[in-house]
């Protein structure tokens, strides 16, 4: 299996492992890690926590109410804005909405709400003059009837938030992340879409299509954060964010990407 998984990477013009560089305290990363130029956020369904991208000091909290920010599954940031995917997961019928916050204070800037879609929305991201979503869908709690993790779908929107179109995930990962989902998600700096499932320590590598509708999986690359949402360091092209959930940890990682 180590074998194939190597030809695979070299034949891609992706290798080897990811290595945690540093790790960072943080008891609000439950759900996944954001960065910034200065600084790193982690997420915890319904609170953000700021913290020095430097020192690891704590500088800002926000709090928001259970009713309303329900589940918190990822944020970026983008432009100038903190850019969260929210979801109900995982009560159903399952309901999407992108928030914005001011990435230093934290406060709430505003919310677009895609309302009842074809899954839980759990990452978000820029890439090529549009916005990039995943919406999740479950075989276990959180499943909608008639729609398991093969339902999940990888979809683009214009900056009208109007559907142009969408992929699949090929069935190569599908087999591995049953019964959950893919959980986080972005645009790597060599020009690929990296994912990560829900608690499998790997990253996915995959690449759109040149017919169908089905994502070409280029590689897997094993990393130290079991799943859960991720973000790339534009800042530093190659490092990569995650989290160790159970040790309450924002990781940095070197991983090993294409084009750099």
């Amino acid at each position: 299996m180590r074998a194939a998984l190597i030809l695979t990477l070299a034949a891609t013009g992706v290798g080897g492992t990811a290595e945690t560089v540093r790790r960072l305290p943080a008891a609000e990363a439950r759900q996944g890690v954001a960065v910034g130029p200065r600084d790193l956020y982690a997420i915890a369904n319904y609170r953000i926590a700021r913290y020095d991208k430097r020192t690891g000091e704590k500088r800002a909290a926000w709090e928001g109410d259970k009713t309303r920010f329900p589940h918190l599954n990822s944020c970026a940031v983008i432009a100038r804005d903190l850019v969260c995917a929210l979801s109900n997961y995982p009560a159903v019928p399952q309901w999407s909405a992108v928030e914005f916050f001011d990435p230093v204070t934290l406060a709430h800037r505003r919310t677009v709400s895609l309302g009842q879609q074809i899954g839980s929305l759990t990452w978000v991201d820029r890439h090529d003059g549009a916005w990039w979503a995943m919406f999740a869908n479950y075989d276990v709690k959180g499943a909608e009837l008639g729609r398991d993790h093969r339902h999940t779908l990888l979809v683009r929107f214009d900056d009208q938030w109007r559907r142009t179109e969408s992929w699949a995930l090929p069935a190569s990962i599908l087999d591995r992340i049953a019964p959950m989902s893919v959980s986080g998600g972005g645009w790597g700096p060599d020009g690929r879409l990296y994912l990560t499932g829900h608690d499998r320590p790997e990253l996915y590598v995959v690449t759109l299509p040149r017919g169908g509708a089905v994502l070409d999986h280029a590689a897997t690359i094993p990393i130290e954060a079991a799943g859960q949402a991720i973000d790339w360091d534009e800042h530093e092209p190659g490092m990569l964010y995650g989290i160790d959930r159970k040790g309450g940890t924002m990781l940095k990682m070197r991983v090993p990407t294409a084009g750099r």
